[in-house]
This record gives structure tokens, sequence and C-alpha cells, in this order.
């Protein structure tokens, strides 16, 4: 098992805490491994094995439990009443109405209760209202580049960046060989994620419409794009689709995790913009799968990257416009502000000179950084630093 300290630190945190940890997260990316380490963990620190009850309702033993009360009763009749319990449900969205059960486990003082789904709907609607403010939420993702390089190694850093971008970040296609039996596995990963969390779902009739929406989005990764866009090039295509019925889809999509949305800020006049916005993905092998060799802009696969692990590092992430140029990302941490452009290389004095002139006109004097494959040595720029963004990914710089 690859170990994930950050998401496991999280929950050695949280443990006997009066809260559920909520571990939410796209299929796959490692959920039922971080339980399987969280466990390990317990029991080399003092707990019984009979103190641990692990639910997993992907697996078809519990195929037919599909009721909250059911839930409950499972759970409470293997329950040890002298000692604490750590119960663990895992993809627990699978049992209708399994909030209720949740807040029947959660109010015992001898069950603490850590649960997973793979889906945003795990914590929308009755959940969060039932448990406002009893829970706390771990967002899970896929392998960072940081994870991936302590599994395979840090020799040939290029190599591997170049491994991590078209094979994939999901844990188990480390245990694959082959570019067949990756894609095979891909295959699956994505074929579940449509239609156990989307179609399933959204009762959705036309699958072969929302794949032409998925892989419009994963062709026009860091463009910005609207549903009514999407929803001309499908109709300029023989497809005809509404813009409703795009703006349900992409909904779908960002729930499932499979893709995230992010909102444009307009720097200097202070306020949020309405049109226009970027799309990224969750694991960038998932672009290979569906498009192929299709050709790629590089720069746009970096900035996907860097996306991510901004978002793992807990920061709140907009699209920055700034006159008429734009900056890649605005991130909003505890610690303030940070300003990022991202260019593949930076290397000419005229490319280095664009990626420069938006952050320049920032007048703020928050941090400011130009990441960028360049192999150089530290550099600023008036103010502006310039970081090798594979020493920025492994928290080298």
């Amino acid at each position: 098992m690859i170990q994930r300290p950050e998401y496991l630190n999280v929950l050695i945190s949280f443990k006997d805490k009066d809260l559920i940890k909520v571990v939410s997260g796209i299929r796959r990316c490692g959920k039922s491994t971080l339980f399987e380490l969280y466990q390990n963990y317990l029991l080399e620190n003092g707990v019984d094995k009979s103190q641990i009850i692990s639910i997993n309702f992907e697996e078809g033993n519990y195929a037919d439990l599909t009721d909250s009360k059911e839930l409950y009763n499972l759970v409470n009749e293997q329950l040890n009443p002298d000692k604490k319990n750590y119960v663990f449900l895992d993809e627990v969205q699978r049992v209708h109405e399994f909030e209720k059960a949740c807040d029947s486990l959660y109010v015992k003082k001898n069950v603490d209760l850590y649960i997973t789904g793979s889906n945003a709907y795990l914590l929308s609607g009755e959940l969060a209202t039932l448990l406002s403010g009893r829970y706390v939420e771990i967002k899970m993702m896929p392998l960072s580049f940081k994870e991936y390089i302590s599994a395979v190694g840090d020799t040939d850093l290029q190599k591997k960046y170049n491994n991590y971008i078209t094979n994939s970040s999901f844990p188990y296609t480390l245990e694959l060989k082959t570019k067949k039996e990756i894609q095979a596995y891909l295959d699956g990963v994505y074929n579940s994620v449509v239609l156990k969390d989307i179609v399933a779902r959204k009762k959705i009739a036309d699958v072969s419409m929302l794949d032409s929406v998925i892989k419009f989005i994963f062709d026009n990764i860091g463009n910005l794009t609207s549903s009514t866009k999407i929803a001309d090039t499908a109709t300029s295509k023989g497809r005809k689709m509404s813009v409703n019925t795009v703006e349900n889809y992409l909904s779908a999509l960002i729930e499932s995790f499979m893709i995230y949305k992010v909102e444009r800020y307009d720097i200097k006049g202070k306020q949020y913009l309405g049109s226009g916005h970027k799309y990224y993905v969750s694991d960038l092998g998932f672009r290979q799968y569906l498009l192929g060799d299709k050709k790629v802009d590089f720069g746009y696969i970096l900035e996907n990257v860097v996306y991510l692990e901004l978002i793992r590092r807990g920061y709140e992430v907009y699209i920055g416009k700034i006159n008429d140029v734009e900056v890649d990302f605005i991130a909003i941490g505890d610690n303030g502000t940070e300003y990022y452009q991202v260019a593949f290389t930076a290397i000419e004095d005229e490319t280095l000179e664009r990626e420069l002139k938006p952050l320049d006109a920032i007048k703020d004097h928050n941090p400011k950084y130009l990441l960028t494959m360049d192999v150089v040595p530290k550099v600023s720029h008036n103010g502006i630093k310039q970081i090798n963004v594979l020493d920025w990914l492994l928290d080298k710089e």
C-alpha cells in the first residue's frame, strides 16, 4: 500500500473527537486503502481488532443492504458495549437514507464513526442538515506528484512526470505493468464513475451525449469555456443539446469529483466574473484514455497539475483577470493570497516577458510565482519568484 501521510495524519488528529470523519473523493483515489492504513495504526496503538467494525458497501456481501435501519442494526449488533468502537462505512451513499443510520450511530458515546463516499451528494441535502457542525470532511484525491515519486523513486524526474500525466495518478495503476493494462483499468474506473455516480443518480438516458461533453472538457483543459459554447459545439456536430442539459451534465461531473470548475475574479475591480470559467480534471490519465495521442498543449496539462496541487494544499483557487491579461491562479490560503503563473517554458525572452506581464500588473504586495519546467537557478524578476515546477511539486523550492 502506498503511504498517504497527509491524509492519514488528519484522521489521526481527529481520533476520538466528537465528529463524524467523512472522507470524500473520486472512486479509486485511495479512500478504502486510507481506512486500512488507519486501522493498522489503531491496531498498533492499543486498539483491539474486536473494536474495529468495517463495512465496504461495494462488496457483494452488502449488495442487498439498502435500508438505513438494516445498516444501523448490522453495526449495532457488533458493537462492544464496554469499549470504544471504531466504525468504518465505505461507500455508504449506496444505502438509502444512510444519514439516519449515521446520526443514530454518531450519538452513541462508544462509537467513533468514519465514512467515505464517491460523490459530493454525500454532504449535500439531508446529511449536511442533519449533522450540521458534527462532521469534518477530508477531501481525498488521486496521488499528488510527490506521493507518486515516493512510490516510484526520484531518479529521472522528467520521465517520471511524463508517466504521471500520461498513465494515471490513481494509486493502483502503479501495480500495472503495461499501457494496455492501465487503459483497461481506467476504462473500469471511468465507467464506474459515469454509470454509478452520474447516469444512475441523475437518470441520464443518453450516455453517448454525456460522453461527448466529458470528451469536450478533457480536450479543453485550461481554456475559458461556458455551457453555451459546449452546447453550440455539440449542435454544430449534429448532436443538438440544450444549455440546461450541458449544465446538468457538468454539475454531475463536478459532484462525482471527475472535474473541477474554476471561477474568474477581477483583481483590479475586486469582483467575481459571471462569464467564462475553466475546467480541470482529477486525473490526466483519463485524458489519455479518452482522447488517445491527440495533440495536447503541455502548458495546459502543467496548469492542471498545478491547480490540483494548490487545492491539495488547501487553497481556494480562482482564475485572475487584471486589465486585459489573465493570471493563471489566485490562491487564497490561511496565510493570505498568492499569485501563480504557469508556463511549460519561459526560456525565450519574449515568452518570459509575456508570462511576467500579468503578475507585474498586480500592484499589491502578495507573493507572486512563475512556475516552469525550465531547469534554471532560482531567480526573482522584480519580486516575482521563478521556480522549477517539479521542485515546487516536491516541496523543494
